[in-house]
């Protein structure tokens, strides 16, 4: 199979059909890279971009990553397990992220994630053996004013009780979440 020119970097030519791996998703991360001219201060975006594509940061990906861009796997790895959107692990149906930062904490963050964990028997970093639900902790999501602050499938509540978020992650939890749309 001749090599895809859309990976090699600063690559010259059509961009070949097909990523040799045969996963149409490494195209939104080829293009990614390519926007950004394969410059290594692209990592943030194209890790969002691989996590968007994929669900999950997995080893193989971030190696992808790190080749294309040049730079260390560690560098990767750690960019990867430094910030709190980042995923080595799939992650649920759905997700719940609590900020635990300051404002938040005396504002009640740690009962709600005490009730969670006791509700849905999962701790903060994992998902539940269903699949429906991922529950994180934030060290601080900037939002101090709306205290306490989660992140409910990507949309920020604020101002939120112990009592009322578990009712929102019930409603959340049988409702259906949007699947992505392929990119042909």
């Amino acid at each position: 199979m001749p090599p895809n020119t859309a990976t090699t970097r600063g690559g010259v030519g059509a961009e070949s059909k097909d990523h040799p791996s045969g996963d149409p998703r490494f195209k939104l991360i080829d293009r990614t890279l390519k926007r950004f001219q394969y410059q290594q201060d692209a990592l943030i975006e194209v890790l969002h971009t691989a996590q968007e594509a994929f669900g999950f940061l997995e080893e193989d990906l971030l190696i992808y990553v790190a080749h294309q861009l040049k730079l260390p796997l560690s560098w990767v790895f750690g960019v990867a397990t430094f910030y709190h959107f980042f995923s080595l692990k799939p992650q649920g149906e759905h997700t719940c992220i609590v900020c635990m930062g300051t404002a938040c904490y005396v504002k009640r963050a740690a009962e709600i994630v005490a009730l969670l964990q006791n509700e849905f028997g999962v701790a903060p970093g994992q998902t539940t053996p269903d699949g429906k639900l991922s529950l994180a902790t934030a060290r601080c999501l900037g939002s101090c004013g709306l205290a306490p602050v989660l992140v409910l499938d990507g949309d920020v509540v604020g101002r939120e009780t112990p009592e009322a978020t578990l009712a929102r992650v019930h409603t959340m939890l049988t409702t259906k979440k949007p699947q992505p749309v392929a990119v042909e």
